[in-house]
């Protein structure tokens, strides 16, 4: 390996996080630096420009202080790496991996790349297993599988972080044991408030016991932005491979990361593509989303839901668009169901888990959860088109059957979809039995016979015996 290099009196220039230098030394991309000044510690930094004549150098900390005259870069001859080793969980981490929460630093046992090394798709294997989130919109209708990417799109004043925080909380693999299983929550250009919020939620639950968390605030640098999920993303490899867990990891929000690669690129000098963000967009959220998945012969899986906000709520906008071709589905929350007051307003019919079939049913969840999954969706769907009719031709016009249909949409929202608290996937799946209860059973299509008799059927009997009792 190349030795360390130093220069100084290279400087040229300086423009937010960008550092621009003379080239007088053999360096590589993406190596890490250190800059060095007469005030104040040493700033990480990894150079992100190379020609002949100049490189720049993103600076991961806030740049002011800094003059051209005096500053000296010292060049570390590999890329930026995050000691790992025992203790990651129960810890709270800055975006570039070093303790907030007042703890010293983690014992390393390995040094392991941010960028992680290239997985040989020979080697994946199909995600199975199921896990519960503990929201019956995503457990039971869109179930996320382990070794799966789902992303969570939201919109602007939804209540995506509270969704997050839920499931972190919550979240659990029912055939492994509590050891078995951990998360990293990575928290991307937020706020401070919300930051300790969520600090404070996984503390008083208990839940940060099993987390590891990766907290980048919104005033930190736009550079550190896009290395904060590559920290996390290392810590859960280190985690799954290492440890043998199961690692879900939630990061929140992608759109702050998209925003922060294309205020660099802009920086950087780049042709902007679609809506200004770089063309290379896609790889480079590829890059990040393919670090999930079931490895052969490795002893942990990584599960990812990331979640983004979709700007002016457009579903085809870049990042969701992007998104969505690398991912394996998506859950998407709706404007109109959080002014009803519906929590989490989760629209399950443009909602998607590709891999759900994956993971329920029979030695997954429940032998019955995939036909009653199904049945919802199609009755829902169906209430939903009699809406639309209602809205045309009034209640007048509807059928007896349309009335049902419509008490059904109204139900399935307020008494399914709406929870106030953690439900088990058979909690969820009794409010779903229950709610099919009030259809005809004529329409129960998507059901088998034996189902019909065991749920609807028995408890019509239970129902009228306790009524004449």
């Amino acid at each position: 390996m190349r030795p360390e290099l130093s220069v100084q009196g290279t400087a040229t220039a300086i423009e937010g996080p960008l550092l621009f230098l003379r080239r007088n030394v053999e360096v590589g991309l993406n190596e890490a630096v250190e800059i060095l000044s007469e005030d104040g510690p040493p700033k990480l930094g990894r150079v992100a420009i190379l020609d002949q004549d100049a490189m720049v150098v993103e600076v991961l900390e806030s740049t002011i202080g800094l003059g051209l005259q005096d500053v000296r870069v010292r060049f570390l001859a590999e890329p930026l790496h995050f000691a790992v080793g025992p203790g990651l969980l129960g810890r709270v981490f800055n975006g570039v991996g070093e303790p907030v929460d007042g703890g010293p630093g983690v014992a390393a046992r390995k040094r392991l790349r941010i960028d992680g090394v290239p997985i040989n798709p020979t080697v994946r294997e199909l995600p199975t297993d199921f896990i519960e989130t503990g929201v019956t919109a995503i457990d039971l209708m869109n179930s996320l599988v382990r070794g799966q990417k789902l992303p969570l799109f939201s919109a602007g004043g939804m209540p995506h972080d509270r969704i997050a925080s839920d499931i972190a909380q919550n979240a659990r693999l029912r055939r492994a044991g509590e050891t078995a299983f951990a998360i990293v929550f990575v928290g991307i250009g937020i706020s401070h408030d919300i930051a300790e919020t969520f600090r404070r939620t996984m503390q008083d639950s208990g839940a940060l016991a099993h987390t590891a968390m990766f907290l980048n605030l919104a005033s930190e640098s736009s550079t550190q932005r896009l290395l904060t999920p590559r920290f996390a993303l290392t810590a859960a490899e280190y985690l799954a491979a290492d440890e043998g867990r199961h690692v879900l990891v939630i990061m929140t929000d992608m759109t702050n990361y998209c925003e922060a690669l294309r205020e660099v690129s802009a920086s950087h000098g780049e042709v902007p593509s679609r809506k200004g963000y770089p063309g290379y967009m896609y790889s480079d959220l590829a890059t990040i989303y393919e670090r999930a998945g079931v490895l052969r012969g490795a002893k942990g899986t990584i599960t990812q839901l990331p979640i983004l906000t979709m700007p002016a709520d457009d579903i085809t906008h870049p990042i969701p668009d992007l998104t969505g071709y690398i991912t394996e589905g998506q859950i998407v929350l709706d404007h109109t169901l959080d002014r009803k007051g519906v929590y989490p307003p989760i629209n399950v019919l443009p909602s998607l888990s590709r891999l759900m079939d994956q993971g329920i049913g029979k030695g997954y969840s429940h032998p019955d959860h995939p036909a009653l999954a199904n049945q919802l969706y199609a009755s829902y769907a169906k209430a939903v088109r009699v809406r639309v009719l209602a809205s045309v031709v009034g209640r007048d016009g509807l059928t007896a059957l349309d009335l049902q249909y419509l008490e059904f949409a109204d139900r399935f929202e307020t008494s399914l979809i709406a929870q106030s608290g953690r439900r088990t996937l058979e909690e969820s799946m009794e409010s779903g039995w229950a709610l099919l209860r009030r259809l005809p059973k004529s329409e129960l299509t998507r059901l088998s016979d034996a189902q019909i008799a065991r749920y609807i059927e028995s408890a019509e009997v239970r129902k009228e015996g306790s009524a004449h009792a």
